[in-house]
């Protein structure tokens, strides 16, 4: 084996080599019974990334305008709290942030149907905490979805 493969290999990570020796891991979704492509389908990373985003920037325009009286220096401690309510309350009863509504996403239950309150309370927390959302699986879903029994999809 060249030097050059091998270490390309390595920088492509463990799917791709599984993958080149004939391991199927199908489409992201399959495992849920979710369609490949289009509505309901698992929501693109970068859709996902955006949507946190907006949320985000959201939160701090509120708890710097609202909350804070203008202090720039706590605003994204109330920020964290006002993003813990929206997506409680957001998630928790039409399926989406006002980010991820803006860029067609929407978080469901992995068994189909709405989310209830307690798995947005159980998702929000653990997304509040960041590193949970950090760590995916094969399905992209973050460990704050799979606990919470949530996947993330295109309206």
């Amino acid at each position: 084996m060249d030097n050059r493969q091998a270490i390309g290999s390595w920088l492509s990570g463990p799917r791709a080599a599984a993958e080149r020796m004939g391991a199927d891991f199908g489409y992201r979704g399959e495992r849920l019974g979710l369609p490949q492509d289009g509505p309901g389908s698992i929501a693109p990373l970068g859709r996902r990334f955006g949507a946190i985003f907006i949320d985000w920037g959201l939160c701090m325009l509120i708890a710097y305008g609202l909350l804070t009286g203008g202090d720039l220096g706590s605003a994204g401690n109330w920020a964290l709290l006002v993003f813990a309510v929206l997506g409680v309350l957001t998630v928790g009863t039409v399926g989406s942030t006002p980010g991820k509504r803006l860029l067609g996403l929407r978080v469901v239950s992995a068994r189909g149907g709405r989310l209830t309150l307690p798995r947005a309370v159980v998702r929000t927390a653990l997304l509040v905490l960041a590193v949970p959302a950090l760590v995916w699986d094969r399905d992209s879903r973050g460990l704050h979805d799979r606990l919470s029994g949530a996947v993330q999809v295109r309206i």
